[in-house]
Order: C-alpha cells, then sequence, then structure tokens
C-alpha cells in the first residue's frame, strides 16, 4: 500500500507512468468516453482547510471514474470534536477505498495514514501541496514537452528551469521536491524573512535550486515563471505585512520578458490581480492557469487509480 502525502513519496519512473496515463485518461475525458476503473470504490474527502478546486476535481473526478465520495469537514464530524486523528483513521478507512485530506499540519495527515488501513492523499498541508505540482508539471509537458506521438515526455524536463517568486511556502517546498526528483531547476525569490526553509522541503543539497534576492533575476532565462497568493490559509493575520513585504515580488510583464520567449506562466489560485500577479500576466498570452486547474483533476484520477490497481496497461 502506498500513501501520497508529499511529492517525494514517488520516484521519477512513478511519475513518467502518472503523466502519460493522465494524458490518456484526458483524452478519453474530452472525447466522452468512459473511463471507469474504480467503479463501487469510495473517496472520502476530509476538509479541515476550504477549498474549490481540490473538492470539485476529486469530486467530479472520482465519479468519472465510477466510484462514489464521501465529503466530510470538521464542522459535521468527530474530526473537529475530541475524538484522536488516529481513531477517526481506524474507522474511515475500514469503510471506504481511500482517503483525501486538505488541513493544516503534515503532522496530522501523517498520524492519519499511519493508522489507515487505505491509501492517504494530501490535498494540501501547510507544508506540501503535492497533487498541485503534479498537475503543474503534466500541464507543462502538455504545452512544451509532448513527444512527436503526443505523449508528455518528462526528459523534457531535465535541465529546464522554473522560477518561484513570491512566498517560501507549501508549493515552494514541493516545487524543489520536483526538482529533485526530476531534473530540473528551481530558481527561488522571496523578500527576506520568507525563505523557504530547506530542511522543511527535505532537500539534502542546493544542486536542483538557486536562491535570488531579486526576483527578476530568478526569472531570467526561465521555462516557466510561477507564483501563488502572498497570505496562504491560516496566516490571514499576517496580511497586511505580508502586503507590504512582497510589494516587489509581483509577477509583472517584465519579469516574463526576462523568461524565455516562450515562457508559460502558472498559478494555483486562487489569485489576486494587481497583487501577486499583474492582470494583463495572468489573463495574457502566456498564462496556462485554466489549463492548469483542469489538470487537477485529470492527474490526480490517474494518481487515485494508481494508488488502487497499480500500474494499468
Amino acid at each position: 500500500m502506498k500513501h501520497y502525502l508529499q511529492f517525494s513519496d514517488f520516484g521519477a519512473d512513478e511519475y513518467a507512468y502518472l503523466f502519460e496515463r493522465a494524458a490518456l485518461i484526458k483524452r478519453k475525458f474530452k472525447a466522452y468516453e468512459r473511463h471507469q476503473t474504480l467503479t463501487d470504490r469510495t473517496l472520502a474527502m476530509i476538509f479541515e482547510k476550504a477549498s474549490t478546486r481540490t473538492r470539485v476535481s476529486f469530486e467530479a473526478g472520482m465519479y468519472q471514474l465510477g466510484g462514489s465520495v464521501v465529503h466530510l469537514t470538521t464542522g459535521d464530524s468527530q474530526l473537529g470534536r475530541a475524538e484522536p486523528i488516529e481513531d477517526s483513521a481506524k474507522v474511515i478507512s475500514r469503510m471506504v477505498d481511500l482517503v483525501m485530506i486538505r488541513t493544516f499540519e503534515q503532522t496530522k495527515i501523517e498520524a492519519f495514514a499511519a493508522h489507515s488501513r487505505v491509501p492517504v492523499i494530501n490535498g494540501l498541508t501547510n507544508e506540501f501541496h503535492p497533487c498541485q505540482i503534479l498537475a503543474d508539471l503534466f500541464t507543462l509537458l502538455e504545452h512544451r514537452g509532448a513527444n512527436p506521438q503526443g505523449k508528455p515526455d518528462p526528459a523534457f524536463l531535465r535541465g529546464k528551469t522554473v522560477a518561484w517568486v513570491g512566498d517560501g511556502n507549501n508549493m515552494a517546498n514541493t516545487w524543489l521536491q520536483a526538482a529533485d526528483i526530476l531534473g530540473f531547476t528551481v530558481h527561488v525569490s522571496t523578500p527576506s524573512g520568507y525563505e523557504v526553509d530547506q530542511s522543511v522541503a527535505g532537500i539534502r543539497s542546493s544542486g536542483s535550486y538557486k536562491v535570488f534576492a531579486n526576483p527578476m533575476d530568478a526569472c531570467a532565462g526561465a521555462d516557466l515563471v510561477t507564483t501563488d497568493v502572498w497570505t496562504s490559509m491560516g496566516y490571514e493575520a499576517e496580511n497586511e505585512a505580508r502586503k507590504k513585504a512582497f510589494n516587489d515580488w509581483c509577477v509583472d510583464q517584465d519579469m516574463m520578458r526576462a523568461a524565455k520567449p516562450d515562457a508559460l506562466f502558472m498559478h494555483c489560485l486562487p489569485a489576486h490581480r494587481g497583487e501577486e500577479v499583474e492582470a494583463e500576466v495572468i489573463d495574457g498570452p502566456q498564462s496556462v492557469v485554466w489549463d492548469e486547474a483542469e489538470n487537477r483533476m485529470h492527474v490526480q484520477k490517474a494518481l487515485m487509480e494508481y494508488l488502487l490497481l497499480g500500474q494499468q496497461g
């Protein structure tokens, strides 16, 4: 049994399979062909943090795979009361086939997984967001890294540069893990005091990323420029201080011009135009944020299928 709690839980060969499988699943979805490999399987979705894309992508995806979904929040279950998370894990995992959790501390999802009889997926924690980076990389391959047969070619990623501009948050941590596994480089630029914590990301060497004080320098020659909100959920009390600190870290057209001419722009959404990104960038021709958002569903379908059935021919 495998869990998917952070990007480093899988290796390069597994990601190559997931990218190819997601492409197949997406092609069938667009052609209105059924792909119901998880008939009679049940996914429990547990939300301690609010969600739009995570809920819709997992719920719609599981139904499309032929399965069913149980939706739980801390407000309508014992999760928000006194029951230990270990006990919740033992009970819930006896009744479903798969669990997705979107919560705060990574330690919570790790405790749940340690006592679960079924695979557990990280839908987001304060430390990591592996499903989002899985979708982002699939989107990059879809737009720039397909082989002559139209299939995503992970070899394309080797030697490429991703510019991360903004907070050293769960997205940044996960980008670092992905670069370490798949052979590309992340250029990280954050305001002072908001750097990526290398120990949290779990990266032992800095060979797969470089740190830049100036975000323009980080974007220079990048194949992809990406960012996130300045204030993530759980840090709302810091909002005003963050707005001042991040003032020079708004992805604008000058940053995109510093990147390669065919560079893409991504954002995991929701976005605040005029804060972390200019409207002209996120709504411009280099932006692929809507494909990126849709692809959450396709890669997660491939992920759920893999966790329950293994590799399919």
